[in-house]
């Protein structure tokens, strides 16, 4: 599949199927350079959806606790890790938290997002300009709205594979 911008574009392969996001690079660098490096390595491949809330998001990117690859699998405490590398100075923008939006999951400090994100289910405006907008999913989002729900979520779906566009083989 050729995309408009392959640099930037995230092509998750999940328990229910494929999710494209296009990737902001314009409102959120730092952020969108950290998953493309998360992507690379392979963190993201494997790791729960851990919190589903219906109507809302569904939230992923636990890459410490919540990879089934990894030795530290631990479905009670998915939610709480992050990756190897620091935390990410914010990057708050304009862009609107709505349906299909992909944005940081963080602690209360603004600059606590890692490796955790979220996908909307629906329009969440009370998010806005309080969360780092990094993309939006442009296919896939009827597999978004298949992704099983509960906080935590019992025998959750997953992301299979996380790839930049850029590195898939034709």
């Amino acid at each position: 599949m050729a995309y408009e911008d392959p640099e930037n574009t995230l092509v998750i392969e999940t328990t229910k199927g494929t999710v494209v996001i296009a990737m902001r690079p314009d409102v959120a660098p730092g952020h969108v350079d950290h998953i493309k490096k998360l992507a690379r390595e392979g963190a993201y491949d494997g790791v729960v959806f851990h919190r589903v809330i219906d109507g809302f998001m569904a939230q992923t990117g636990d890459v410490k606790f919540g990879n089934t690859n990894s030795p530290d699998f631990n479905p009670s405490r998915t939610g709480t890790g992050g990756s190897k590398y620091p935390n990410i100075k914010q990057e708050f923008n304009a862009e609107p938290h709505k349906r299909g939006t992909a944005s940081m999951a963080r602690a209360q400090d603004p600059n606590s997002a890692n490796s955790q994100f979220f996908i909307c289910f629906e329009d969440a405006p009370f998010l806005n300009r309080q969360y780092t907008v990094w993309g939006q999913v442009i296919e896939g989002m009827e597999n978004v709205d298949q992704i099983k729900r509960g906080e935590p979520v019992i025998n959750p779906d997953k992301m299979v594979s996380v790839k930049v566009a850029a590195d898939i083989a034709e």
